[in-house]
């Protein structure tokens, strides 16, 4: 397998540390890109390889983003996996999280991917973007309106991109993760606890009641997936569902 530069997004934990280190196990070059230094040097170390580097830039702000850019110089890309993402409830009123979740995981996205494209198209042969989703784009929570149309669009984004740089030989994709053992889910898992008044252990037991397979995914699964996708040519326009039976589209 030949050697490719992929640059991650949300790469300082969670799913976005996982991907870094799948892809770097199988030789390929990674650019770890998030809002934390610490975390990104964190995910850093534990890389195989050499080669690898951070750029620290938030997706929510354009000229952060350019100016990470610009320290690629002509640098090719063959892939963006854009995984950085925020979570957790929201609520209508003067402290509503709507527009930082929005901004983060659905603007974000958008501004990541159109920041680096001109990298993307500099690579020779098939080209990816990677879209990290989730089963709530499918399934609605009450509470996370925010968090549910963020995710929901970035399938319509995706879907609009698959057929727009599909001329470009740019293939682009989404995986939608389910429970997934991260500090996010964790996060999560405590929130929805506590407004409850149960214990997030007990909260674990009801939620897994959904799932056929009663767990959660491991960020490691998850990565394997995008490795996998990353790896053909033919899949392009198309959502992957990955949540233990939790959803099972036909």
């Amino acid at each position: 397998m030949l050697a490719s530069t992929y640059l991650i997004s949300g790469a300082g934990s969670g799913i976005g540390r996982a991907m870094a280190a799948q892809l770097a196990n199988q030789g390929h070059q990674c650019i770890l890109l998030g809002r934390n230094q610490q975390h990104l040097q964190d995910t850093l170390k534990a890389l195989p390889g050499n080669g690898h580097q951070i750029l620290v830039a938030d997706v929510r702000n354009i000229e952060s983003l350019q100016q990470a850019a610009a320290v690629l110089g002509d640098k090719p890309l063959n892939g963006l996996l854009a995984n950085a993402g925020i979570g957790g409830e929201n609520y209508w009123g003067e402290t509503d999280r709507w527009d930082d979740i929005i901004g983060t995981n659905l603007t974000g996205t958008y501004n990541f991917v159109n920041a680096f494209l001109p990298h993307l198209r500099k690579a020779e042969g098939t080209k990816h973007i990677l879209i990290t989703s989730s089963v709530l784009a499918r399934l609605g929570v009450a509470n996370y309106s925010a968090y549910c149309a963020s995710k929901a669009g970035l399938l319509g984004l995706m879907r609009s991109w698959a057929v727009q740089y599909a001329p470009e030989e740019i293939l682009v994709n989404a995986i939608c993760p389910g429970w997934v053992d991260t500090e996010m889910s964790q996060e999560g898992l405590q929130g929805i606890a506590d407004s409850i008044g149960i214990t997030k252990n007990e909260f674990y037991d009801i939620a897994m009641q959904s799932v056929p397979l009663r767990r959660m995914s491991q960020p490691e699964e998850i990565a394997g997936l995008a490795a996998y996708l990353l790896s053909q040519r033919s899949i392009t326009g198309q959502t992957l569902d990955i949540n233990c039976g939790a959803i099972m589209n036909s």
